[in-house]
């Protein structure tokens, strides 16, 4: 019996461990694809749907004071905009699940972007988590850049002021603008990773 001992707890420490995804987003490697309904009452995939063009992913929830940080003095919108005219599709993911903060229906969803001036090009839905947990999104924000051969190029913090204060917005350096205009000029992300901050995305 005490042979097995070992045996038996290398097997229940193997049965215990969580499960490795097929697939995950990683900086270097093509991003996964996924789908999602959006608040527009139709389905996106942000990947296939926009090849050779780059794409911004965005974490959000409406109930943090780290997104208000950027959305209530319109800021988060002025810099969706800015992408949209350099032909960037931006689009905007919400992993809350229903109960927890941020929690929106489509209707929701669609009725605060329409009060708040959204300009990216859809709010998705994922309220099981499922796509949140494949790109790893921990905080809202949490910001992805996905390039124009749909290699992903960026994960990480809006920028390097990791504070609720919107007043920090015009002093800080912004990691998104600073990735998609070096693509533009056709060069390489100095930065590729940095550490994301905000509230913790409310996963079901």
């Amino acid at each position: 019996m005490k042979a097995l001992l070992p045996f038996i707890a290398s097997a229940f420490v193997f049965a215990t461990l969580p499960a490795v995804a097929k697939e995950s987003a990683e900086v270097g490697k093509p991003a996964p694809e996924f789908t999602l309904p959006g608040a527009d009452g139709k389905n996106h995939s942000p990947i296939s749907e926009n090849k050779g063009k780059i794409v911004v992913l965005e974490w959000t929830n409406p109930g943090c004071p780290f997104v208000q940080k950027f959305y209530s003095p319109k800021e988060m919108q002025k810099l969706q905009k800015e992408m949209k005219e350099k032909g960037v599709v931006w689009y905007r993911i919400n992993s809350s699940a229903e109960g927890k903060e941020g929690y929106q229906t489509a209707e929701q969803a669609a009725k605060y972007d329409q009060a708040q001036g959204v300009e990216a090009k859809a709010t998705l839905l994922d309220h099981d988590g499922k796509v949140g947990r494949l790109y790893g999104a921990k905080t809202t924000p949490h910001m992805y850049i996905i390039d124009t051969t749909g290699v992903l190029v960026y994960n990480g913090a809006i920028d390097d002021m990791a504070t609720p204060r919107s007043g920090d917005i015009a002093l800080a350096k912004n990691y998104v603008r600073q990735a998609v205009d070096e693509l533009l000029a056709g060069k390489p992300v100095s930065q590729s990773t940095t550490k994301p901050y905000g509230c913790s995305v409310k996963y079901k």
